[in-house]
């Protein structure tokens, strides 16, 4: 399992812990000197410390990655079950979906974002479990501030060794003919024996580490990303955008304008019809029943007209509604234009921003080269005049 694939680096380093001390005479009691031997044991006690605070990173990133494989292989199974049916309905409720501790918390912070924005429809707000479970959550899971800087300290640490061996070996290296110098060709040969040491096993580790972590990572990414897929796939709550509900929100507008401006037309059409209606249907009763019983109606047309007159004028003031309700919705859409014409200044305002920050540091750059070239050039007048 890709996972437990960091054990290879405590296999790998008592192999190496056993052969340096191999070559340091210990297993044969033949050792020359003891510092030679102390500087190593030092350098490799340091690496080992190094690999077991690394191992704890990678068992915890190997237990979050095994639990987001063995979850969308039970969601997927789960989906087919309830003929592909979305199954937020079973786990909304349920605090424990994840047995590890971190992917726990996360999913119920995920989960309280949901209920707290849920409205009679659904989920009223996008909000995705990426946002709570992605890449940055496996870097800290696997400590990728700290695993990322171990390659490089132990390179640093083998050119350490490098320079403190042959120091060792200069400073025990004296003599002027000859012979002197070849009696004291052993503590050179010991110096840069440790040198050589500290200078293959530095970087070994660190090109082997580098090597299994960046294959753990990439592994915890690629398990990561096929449960999001899994996730949105079978138990992803729908949610309208944001940008789609205020699509819609125009839309509904536009639709409501354009019906009561309809509503207006035909309103204004009948009204004048039947205004003209009522008063024919007036004349005729009036003239039927001053015929047929010799009274007097007048003052009934006079009233059904006024009623004529008074849908004339109800018709009139729904045409104001309209444009009323027209106006609204073309002061929103001003409202809109104004936000998006905002959103682009404050993007050209952050682009000038990044100009600037990057113009200032290459100054700061410039300055401190300049500084550094001076001080250089100072030490070596001060040097000239001293000497």
């Amino acid at each position: 399992m890709k996972s437990k694939v960091y054990y290879v680096l405590f296999l790998l380093y008592v192999i190496v812990v056993t052969f340096v001390l191999y070559l340091n005479g210990v297993f044969t009691g033949e050792w020359n000197s003891s510092v030679n031997l102390i500087i190593n044991i030092g350098f490799l006690m340091i690496i080992g410390i190094l690999f077991v605070i690394s191992s704890i990173s990678f068992g915890r990133l190997g237990k979050v990655t095994y639990e987001l494989e063995d979850v969308g292989l039970r969601l997927q199974e789960e989906y087919e079950e309830s003929d592909e049916r979305n199954l937020w309905a079973y786990y909304k409720d349920d605090a424990e979906f994840f047995e590890e501790k971190n992917l726990q918390e996360a999913f119920n912070k995920y989960r309280l974002r949901i209920k707290g924005s849920k409205t009679r429809r659904g989920a009223g707000s996008s909000c995705d479990l990426e946002e709570y479970i992605n890449e940055d959550f496996l870097d800290r899971i696997g400590m990728n501030s700290f695993n990322s800087g171990v390659p490089g300290t132990l390179t640093g640490m083998g050119i350490l060794g490098t320079f403190l061996g042959l120091s060792m070996g200069l400073g025990a290296f004296s003599g002027d003919d000859i012979f002197t110098i070849s009696d004291n060709v052993g503590s050179l040969l010991s110096g840069m024996k440790v040198a050589f040491h500290t200078s293959v096993y530095g970087i070994f580790f660190s090109l082997v580490f580098n090597i299994i972590y960046r294959g753990l990572m990439a592994d915890a990414y690629r398990t990561l990303d096929e449960f999001l897929n899994v996730f949105r796939q079978t138990m992803q709550p729908s949610a309208a955008k944001e940008d789609e509900n205020s699509a819609t929100m125009l839309v509904y507008q536009a639709g409501m304008a354009s019906s009561l401006r309809q509503m207006l037309e035909l309103m204004k059409g009948s009204a004048a019809e039947q205004t003209a209606g009522v008063g024919r249907i007036v004349d005729k009763f009036t003239e039927q029943m001053q015929s047929a019983l010799d009274t007097d109606f007048k003052k009934l047309g006079n009233v059904l007209k006024s009623a004529g007159e008074s849908q004339a004028a109800s018709a009139a003031n729904v045409g104001e509604m309209v444009e009323a309700v027209t106006t609204l919705v073309e002061v929103n859409r001003n409202v809109q234009e104004a936000l998006s014409s905002i959103m682009e200044r404050q993007e050209v305002f952050e682009k000038q921003l990044e100009d600037q920050k990057e113009m200032l540091a290459d100054m700061c750059n410039d300055i401190s080269d300049e500084i550094s070239s001076q001080l250089y050039t100072f030490e070596q007048m001060r040097n000239l005049y001293e000497k």
